[in-house]
């Protein structure tokens, strides 16, 4: 039965993780078009660090932030454009960022799967003393 719980704990914490991770790409895609003054930063993209949990499963212990400089491109009819007719835009790959979607989401899947089948272990160990 304490393996069942252990299971359920494992999963319980890497479920937090790709959530979270889940949740930085998100705000990353959202803003991979937002543009700045020049004389601003731009949006820093933020990456998940996570690591294993000596108790078991895993933990998210540091959010890095992106590149703050960004890439300055020309957009002279933005209403933020610079005199020259710049702005600042943050430096996400569009790709990189879908790839880690892709990651994030089978991984919180893989962790649904393991509470569903923790779940119904425990139901049937429930009927076993009817």
């Amino acid at each position: 039965m304490s393996e069942m719980f252990g299971a359920l704990s494992v999963s319980q914490s890497g479920l937090h993780v790709f959530r979270t991770w889940l949740d930085s790409i998100s705000d990353n895609l959202s803003n991979i078009n937002t543009v700045r003054r020049t004389s601003e930063s731009a949006y820093q993209a933020r990456y998940l660090q996570a690591t294993a949990d000596p108790n078991g499963g895993a933990v998210v212990n540091a959010v890095r932030l992106g590149n703050a400089e960004g890439v300055v491109v020309s957009d002279p009819t933005n209403p933020l454009a610079d005199q020259y007719g710049f702005v600042r835009r943050p430096d996400i790959d569009m790709n990189e960022q879908m790839t880690a979607l892709l990651v994030a989401q089978r991984g919180y899947q893989a962790n649904i799967a393991v509470i569903e089948r923790v779940r119904d272990a425990y139901k049937q160990a429930l009927t076993l003393g009817k």
